[in-house]
């Protein structure tokens, strides 16, 4: 019993110090939530955790419908998912071809690809821009599209690098003995094998993507394009600020990424445990 006292201190100790960590996290959630109920009266004159009198529900529904919130949500939607399942394809060929391949310039094309992960996002900005203006692309999604492609698939190539060496060789030894193709082989073999660290992938470049505001402030001009993280700049006027709208626009912002966190918090705890060692 007392050999078992200090490993009970132990776990005490440290389930306290996680559930400090969680509340920690919480709060500021719990705060917008608040904070979006609320009109500016009482965001000023209130506790920031205390409850307003009433419910403004109301902030919700004025952002989804007066502040176009709709199609800023839609739009983030739907670029989101297309760079996402772009990003992930590619990174996955191009980590196939690395580690799976023999051929030449192997390394100096990994090499290139890791040089990406040190370029500053700033200092693209003004020659993208002037790319963009003469491909006739600014003020277009497709500019947007390409950047979170270009921008992610380094660090996306990264992450799957060390999984894709934990991958026995034997299985796809045996599928080229039975006159398997090397495209059926990745499509049928390969890529389901690495369903953890493609949801880890997945995650990380959703973040990114959803979140992103130089990109899209930079080349769309058009309210038909915005995405949610220009949109919430709608409710910020030159003498007065509806801050409970604000708050509405950002909860409705984050629960996406919360729903999609947590629908796939196993296989990203997975995937990172997997490929953070080789052998």
């Amino acid at each position: 019993m007392r050999s078992k006292l200090p490993e009970r201190i132990g776990y005490g100790v440290l389930y306290a110090i996680l559930t400090i960590v969680a509340v920690i996290q919480v709060v500021p959630l719990l705060w917008l939530m608040l904070f979006s109920l609320k009109n500016n009266e009482e965001i000023f004159n209130l506790a920031p955790m205390a409850f307003p009198e009433r419910l403004r529900w109301e902030n919700y529904e004025k952002v989804w419908t007066q502040g176009h919130i709709n199609n800023y949500f839609f739009n983030s939607v739907w670029m989101t998912v297309v760079s996402v399942a772009v990003t992930v394809l590619l990174a996955s060929l191009v980590t196939f071809a690395l580690t799976r391949m023999k051929w030449k310039l192997q390394s100096f094309v990994l090499g290139l690809f890791m040089v990406g992960l040190m370029i500053p996002v700033h200092s693209t900005l003004i020659p993208l821009f002037s790319f963009f203006t003469k491909t006739h692309l600014t003020n277009h999604p497709l500019s947007i599209i390409l950047s979170y492609i270009s921008f992610n698939l380094p660090i996306t190539i990264m992450i799957m690098l060390g999984f894709y060496y934990t991958l026995p060789r034997e299985v796809e030894e045996a599928a080229v003995m039975d006159g398997c193709s090397v495209n059926r082989m990745f499509f049928s073999i390969t890529l389901p094998m690495t369903v953890s660290v493609l949801s880890t992938a997945v995650i990380i470049n959703m973040i990114y993507n959803w979140n992103e505001f130089i990109f899209v402030n930079t080349f769309i001009s058009s309210e038909k394009y915005k995405t949610l993280t220009v949109g919430v700049q709608n409710f910020i006027g030159q003498y007065t600020t509806d801050w409970g709208a604000i708050g509405a626009t950002l909860m409705i912002s984050i629960l996406p990424i919360l729903v999609a966190f947590l629908l796939l918090s196993n296989r990203i705890v997975e995937g990172i445990a997997a490929g953070s060692v080789k052998g």
